[in-house]
């Protein structure tokens, strides 16, 4: 049987946090500005629903984003990141860049 070892580094704790393939798109989005859920829909063309709301839902219980109910008829409600989000963020803009670095290493290794 495995123990569990405690994240020593924190890397598996971040990628956990952003693990799933929309996380980092909503990420994205939503340091733009608030974005209503319906929005996001359509911004991320795709996803389902039912996925939608479960990436919010994770996103917000690991405080990246914050959910905001406002008392209306038709009801609303708006997502938007939280500081601790913005700094995820800064770290998912290095790993995008070392990304693109990467495959362009690959590309012309292939070349060559």
């Amino acid at each position: 049987m495995r123990r569990k070892e405690p994240d020593s580094c924190g890397f598996a704790a971040a990628l956990q946090a952003i693990g799933g393939k929309w996380k980092t798109s909503l990420l994205w989005e939503l340091h733009l500005r608030p974005y209503r859920f319906a929005e996001l829909r359509r911004l991320l063309p795709g996803v389902s629903e039912k996925v939608l709301t479960q990436q919010l839902r994770q996103m917000e219980a690991d405080g990246l984003i914050s959910r905001r109910a406002y008392d209306e008829v038709p009801p609303r409600v708006e997502y938007s990141i939280t500081p601790l989000g913005f700094s995820l963020n800064d770290a998912v803009t290095v790993m995008s860049a070392w990304g693109k670095h990467h495959e362009t290493w690959k590309s012309h290794r292939k070349a060559a």
